[in-house]
């Protein structure tokens, strides 16, 4: 069983039952579950053999089974036996199917499918809208291009290029000769480390405070791994360091990465520190506020 109606079911029960699954099982709605995606496709080709009259004429004589396969005739009393995409059950009066010589089903899988998802189904003798979905991509995808898999509204997934550089809100235009043309709306996900700014990355890096003061050699990362850099002598909170070319590389030209320092005291204090500075300050006080009194 997968639409979950009984044989010779009326075009509206069938209708009304893919309706429902497809809006459970849409791999617009589960990301990446490759078993729900699955299952989408098992409804979605269930219902295009329901919606083909003769097909359907012809399954209900069981002549062929559910896969179109022609098939051996069994009969009893109540006529031809078998399960089939819209579940098992007694036979019912082909009257009743919605689906006899007059034509099949009035509004296709697309126009249910696009009724769900919020986007304008055709009309007929109305020129096509270009369908427009979102697509979410990582951080780092973003910023140095890739391929990604997207699926489309009849269940399929195919690949598409994701161009080094791509801005959130940008569009890429998607043709299969299937599902037509398609409009990607990039989405790009936060990242824990990183922030853009046009073609620069931003990143806070914390250093210890003997790295500020002494100076020190440290590993930082960027989104191209991991690279060696010069923390001067005498360094402070809020320093910001560039690493040059480091940053989103398109078109021929690459940005830079920006490193701003945080230094960082041992957490909980370390005696010894304590004691220093103790000493130390007692002839060595200096101003740091003396710009933020309001005067």
């Amino acid at each position: 069983m997968v639409l979950g109606v009984a044989r010779g079911a009326p075009e509206d029960e069938i209708k009304r039952a893919y309706r429902k699954l497809a809006k459970k099982l849409h791999p617009d709605l589960n990301p990446g579950k490759r078993a729900i995606e699955q299952q989408f496709k098992e409804i979605t080709a269930a219902y295009d053999f329901l919606s083909d009259p003769q097909k359907r004429a012809r399954y209900d004589r069981g002549e062929i089974g559910p896969d179109g396969a022609e098939r051996m005739q069994f009969r009893q009393a109540g006529g031809p036996f078998g399960g089939g995409p819209f579940g098992g059950g007694a036979r019912a009066g082909r009257g009743n199917s919605g689906a006899g010589a007059g034509g099949g089903f009035s509004g296709g899988i697309d126009d249910i499918i696009a009724e769900f998802l919020g986007r304008g189904a055709r009309k007929p003798g109305a020129s096509a809208e270009m369908a427009t979905q979102k697509l979410k991509i990582g951080f780092l995808e973003a910023a140095l291009g890739g391929k990604h898999r997207v699926a489309l509204p009849d269940g399929r997934a195919v690949e598409v290029a994701i161009p080094a550089g791509i801005e959130a809100g940008q569009k890429l235009r998607l043709k299969d000769s299937r599902a037509g043309e398609i409009l990607l709306e990039i989405e790009i996900e936060p990242h824990p480390l990183f922030t853009r700014k046009e073609r620069d990355i931003l990143v806070d890096i914390p250093v210890t405070l003997v790295e500020a003061v002494l100076g020190a050699t440290i590993t930082v990362p960027t989104v191209h791994g991991a690279v060696a850099l010069k923390v001067p002598r005498g360094s402070n909170t809020g320093a910001t360091l560039r690493l040059k070319g480091k940053g989103i590389a398109a078109n021929g030209t690459s940005g830079d990465q920006l490193v701003k320092l945080r230094v960082t005291l041992p957490d909980p204090p370390d005696p010894d520190l304590v004691k220093f500075l103790e000493r130390w300050s007692a002839g060595h006080a200096y101003e740091v506020r003396g710009k933020m009194d309001g005067g």
